[in-house]
């Protein structure tokens, strides 16, 4: 009986300290893909991609233009850094909604960003704004590797950003 005892108060002991770890241990998706994330911020750290999954590369997206009434080719068309990432991911979520996947099925993403031309900086926080809406949700709580980068300028005038992710199929998918 003493050792059932022992064994049941190791056991509720490796359980609470599970649980307490919860924070710091990685969190997995799609039963297998181990997101490594640190708290702090809405990207992952690090993340382990199992073999036999498909790889999909999605190119290069902007907003489509929002505002008909605006010149060609002007911010005013395509909108705010906010509403360019929204509208921009968007048409990601869209392009993988198509291949069966989901932004949950995003382990790495670039954002380019058109910087200021007279402040020489980007809108950080208006991209972190349309990004949020997508990733580290409730509905959607994975998060992948994300870089930001500012730039001089995209191909498409009135751009502010373009976004490009890699996602993950599991094998039979």
């Amino acid at each position: 009986m003493r050792i059932v005892k022992v064994i049941v108060a190791k056991t509720i002991f490796a359980i609470t300290a599970l649980v307490a770890m919860g924070g710091i241990l990685p969190a997995c998706a799609q039963g297998g893909v181990v997101r490594h994330n640190e708290a702090a911020y809405p990207i992952a750290s690090a993340i382990e991609v199992p073999a036999g999954y498909s790889t999909v590369y999605v190119s290069g997206i902007g907003a489509p233009i929002t505002n008909l009434a605006a010149p060609a080719k002007s911010v005013e068309a395509y909108g705010s850094m906010a509403t360019q990432t929204e509208e921009s991911l968007k048409r990601i979520k869209d392009i993988l909604k198509d291949m069966g996947l989901g932004m949950g099925d995003v382990v790495q993403m670039h954002v380019f960003m058109v910087t200021d031309a007279q402040t020489k900086k980007m809108d950080f926080e208006g991209m972190m704004q349309g990004y949020t809406k997508f990733f580290g949700t409730r509905e959607q709580p994975n998060l992948p590797v994300r870089s930001a980068f500012g730039v001089a300028q995209l191909s498409r005038p009135g751009w502010l950003v373009e976004i490009d992710v890699v996602a993950v199929k599991p094998p039979h998918h």
